[in-house]
């Protein structure tokens, strides 16, 4: 989950649209990396994060490999400091 920048609603919206299309564009290039979606905040609440990722993988070995994947590398290069804040949280699906 990420809290973007943006000074306005159309800055953020724009940064929204970035990190969507970065991430999208994974799809099929990674190894192990089985689905992808972005969920965008809409609820505004002041304490929400404005996008999550939510993302499966075939394996725990196929998630530790997409960190130093080239594209998933790609894709931080992209966003840059496009953060104000991440959170995480992997888990196993039994």
């Amino acid at each position: 989950m990420w809290t973007l920048r943006g000074g306005t609603a159309a800055q953020k919206a724009r940064n929204v649209d970035t990190l969507r299309h970065s991430f999208e564009s994974l799809q099929g290039r990674i190894p192990g990396l089985l689905q992808l979606h972005i969920g965008v905040d809409q609820s505004r609440v002041d304490y929400a994060c404005d996008v999550v990722l939510v993302s499966e993988f075939a394996s725990a070995e196929a998630l530790a490999a997409y960190a130093t994947h080239p594209e998933h590398l790609r894709v931080k290069a992209e966003l840059g400091d496009m953060r104000v804040a991440r959170h995480q949280v992997d888990y196993e699906v039994p």
